[in-house]
Formats: C-alpha cells, sequence, structure tokens
C-alpha cells in the first residue's frame, strides 16, 4: 500500500511548538501515512510510544531566544536563517516527503518553495494578515517600564509598521537571496502554500481569507502523567485553582501571583513546567512538575496562565474562565481574544501586583456570567474536532493515501 510522507518540522524555542504536532501526527493512520518528525530535542516522555522517523533539526536555544523576545529582540539574524535552510534542505532531500507541516519555522517558507515540496503553516490565527482585530495590544517590552503603558499605548499603532518591518528584514534578505519575493511579517508567520489555524472561528475570527487557510480546532495536548489525589487535597467546598506559567511565562510574574492567591478559600495546584519551584508557597497550594492539565482544568473554577493560547485553550475547552498574565506578543494577542469573547482577564506582567491578582481571582470565583460564557464557548471546542478536521485536510490533498490504494 503506497503511504503518503508527511515530514512534521517545529521550532523548539517553546514546548508548545512541538506539542502541537505531535498531538496531530499521533492520530494520524500508520497504515496511510509515513510520519517524519523534526526539531532540535526528542524527550522520550513526549516521544514515548510513537514510531515517528526523528530527524535532529538545528534550533536556537530556547531559553536565549526567550530572552531576546523579553528584550524585543529579533530572534534571527541572516546567518541563522541561512543556517536553518540549510538543515532542512538536507532534511527535505533525504526523507522526499509529500507534504510538509511547520510551526513556527519560518524559513520553511523558503526551503519547503526551493524543495518544491507543498508546505502548510500551523498558526493561530490572531497573527493572520486576516484576522479581524481592532489594532495590536503592546507588549511587555523594555520600554514599556521606561515610558509607561499609558504612553507606550499611545504611540504603539504608530511604531508598529516600523517594528514589524525591523523583525521581517533577515528572512526577506534571505527570500530576496532565493529569487523570491518579499513578505510582511504577518505573512511569513503565515508560511506556506495552506495555513492550518489551531482555533476556534468564534474565538479568532478572520474575514476574506483564501480557502488555503482551514480552521482546525484547538489541538490539545498534556502530559500522560497522572492526577494525584494530593494536589486535590483540602476542604472540598473551596474551589481548584488551577496555576501554570509554562515554559515561556514571566518567571517574575509567579511571585506576585502565588502572594495573591495566599490566603483565600481556594485550593491552589501549581505545574511549574520544569523551572524552579517558587521559594514561597502558601499553605492552600499544591506543587508539581507536571499535571494533566485537561483534568485539572476541568475541576478548576479558573485557570491562571501565561496567557498563551496552549492552556488558556485547555480552560476553555473544559468551560472554565482564564487569569492570563502575558509578557510576549503572542500571549498579549491570545488574551486579546480570550477577553473580547469575555472568558478571561487579563493583567501585564511587567507591572503585576499581589493586590491586582487578588482583586481578578475574586471576580473570576464569583463572576455568573463569566463563567457561564465560558461553559457556552466550551461546546464549540468540543464541536470542532482537530484531529478529524486535519485528516479530512489531508484526505482532501493526498488522496491516495486517504483512499489507502496501492
Amino acid at each position: 500500500m503506497a503511504k503518503s510522507k508527511i515530514l512534521f518540522a517545529a521550532e523548539n524555542i517553546t514546548l508548545a511548538q512541538v506539542v502541537r504536532l505531535l498531538a496531530l501526527a499521533r492520530r494520524l493512520p500508520p497504515d496511510r501515512y509515513e510520519v517524519h518528525f523534526a526539531c532540535a530535542a526528542f524527550e522520550p516522555w513526549l516521544f514515548q510510544g510513537t514510531e515517528f522517523r526523528q530527524w535532529p533539526l538545528w534550533t536556537l536555544d530556547g531559553p536565549k531566544a526567550l530572552a531576546a523576545l523579553a528584550k524585543g529582540d529579533r530572534l534571527y539574524d541572516g546567518a541563522t536563517l541561512a543556517r536553518y535552510v540549510d538543515a532542512e534542505l538536507a532534511i527535505i532531500d533525504a526523507v522526499k516527503p509529500d507534504l510538509i507541516v511547520g510551526d513556527f519555522r519560518l524559513s520553511l517558507a523558503i526551503s519547503a518553495r526551493v524543495s518544491a515540496v507543498p508546505c502548510a503553516s500551523l498558526i493561530n490565527a490572531y497573527w493572520s494578515p486576516y484576522a479581524v482585530r481592532d489594532g495590536f495590544p503592546v507588549p511587555d517590552h523594555p520600554i514599556v517600564r521606561l515610558v509607561g503603558v499609558e504612553r507606550a499605548q499611545r504611540y504603539f499603532p504608530q511604531a508598529m509598521p516600523r517594528v514589524f518591518e525591523h523583525f521581517a528584514a533577515p528572512l526577506n534578505t534571505l527570500r530576496k537571496r532565493h529569487g523570491l519575493p518579499a513578505a510582511s511579517l504577518l505573512e511569513q508567520l503565515c508560511f506556506g502554500d495552506y495555513v492550518l489555524y489551531p482555533d476556534v472561528p468564534e474565538l479568532t475570527p478572520v474575514a476574506d481569507a483564501p480557502s488555503s487557510h482551514v480552521f482546525l480546532g484547538a489541538v490539545p495536548w498534556a502530559p500522560s502523567v497522572p492526577l494525584a489525589d494530593d494536589l486535590l487535597a483540602g476542604d472540598p467546598a473551596h474551589p481548584i485553582v488551577y496555576v501554570t506559567l509554562g515554559s515561556s511565562g514571566d518567571r517574575d510574574a509567579l511571585g506576585p501571583v502565588v502572594a495573591g492567591l495566599d490566603g483565600l478559600p481556594i485550593r491552589g495546584v501549581l505545574a511549574t513546567a520544569g523551572r524552579p519551584r517558587p521559594r514561597y508557597l502558601p499553605n492552600n497550594f499544591r506543587v508539581a512538575e507536571y499535571v494533566p492539565g485537561d483534568l485539572l482544568a476541568r475541576q478548576a473554577r479558573f485557570v491562571v496562565t501565561n496567557g498563551g493560547s496552549s492552556t488558556g485553550y485547555q480552560a476553555l475547552a473544559a468551560g472554565v474562565p482564564v487569569l492570563g498574565i502575558p509578557s510576549n506578543l503572542d500571549q498579549y494577542l491570545a488574551m486579546q481574544a480570550i477577553g473580547n469573547a469575555g472568558v478571561g482577564v487579563t493583567l501585564r506582567s511587567g507591572s503585576l501586583t499581589r493586590e491586582e491578582v487578588r482583586r481578578a481571582a475574586v471576580k473570576l470565583c464569583d463572576d455568573v456570567d463569566m463563567q457561564r460564557r465560558a461553559a457556552e464557548l466550551a461546546r464549540r471546542f468540543s464541536s470542532l474536532d482537530c484531529h478529524d478536521r486535519f485528516q479530512s485536510w489531508l484526505g482532501s490533498l493526498l488522496p491516495v493515501a486517504a483512499r489507502g490504494v496501492s
């Protein structure tokens, strides 16, 4: 039987970029698709039980890249991107895939085109050039702390085009070298012949997008670990509050978060996601490195996140509101969508105080209307099965594999 070869290629700056592709790849029928996976590191606990052909792919150091984002610096220079393309071309030549699916691996827009292989990008719809938005929120750039949020918000819209040009310039220089036209930053993020949105359109609407742009629905992932009984210990009359800032949240924000929740009539559960535990942990908190976030979210009154879509969507899929504490622009965009839907509260990480956290926690515990809206949105999340939609899309693109024709 002929199988279609699919190469998944992920940037490894955050865990989310790997696990979203991994979640989609895991559910593909092995009798129809030959799966190849390229990323910087293959953690055994993540890839356990898979038989994918693994291809090590050179990637920027994650902590250094996140530090650059925090300072408002560019992630990539020309030499880095050229090295990315060379690494990808070598793997593409070895695999000879029928399709490439990438997550935040922007250089694939060049290597896939040079190799004449169809390519799809997995990217949240709030980054789309066709996104329906009222402007871009101001991230926690160091200049915000210097001039203040109000002044930054006033001048940020005027500076945004030049900021985007600055970040797009290195890849455009390399695109020109390969005979490809320049692209805006949003076009670079939504690269490829196809764009796959891991979102629901009611939360992150787009307008007038071409048919090559497809909503898959949220792509859920949670570690395969048990939900220990001791994490839920305490007075059952006190609601669960699930807290995790993930691998890319502002580390300095965790102190005000736990201080603001200290002493409230809640049962706090903190997942560190491999980061150091806080020096002080309130008596009403339990802590673990990793937890099954999907199961925990279903039992929570609300979820505290770094604002990003991964845990935010996990909470909304469970029908509970979100307290987002974003720092980078991606996280602010996700929380902008969640806030516009009336199912979350955003607090700025760069100026976070325990008093703000406490007020927001009380609101989220008591706001019945917000809880109702979150429950309604959960029904829409459940109606879009990303695996069914992804495989249906693949079947239309690679019909031989879909039919099982030899």
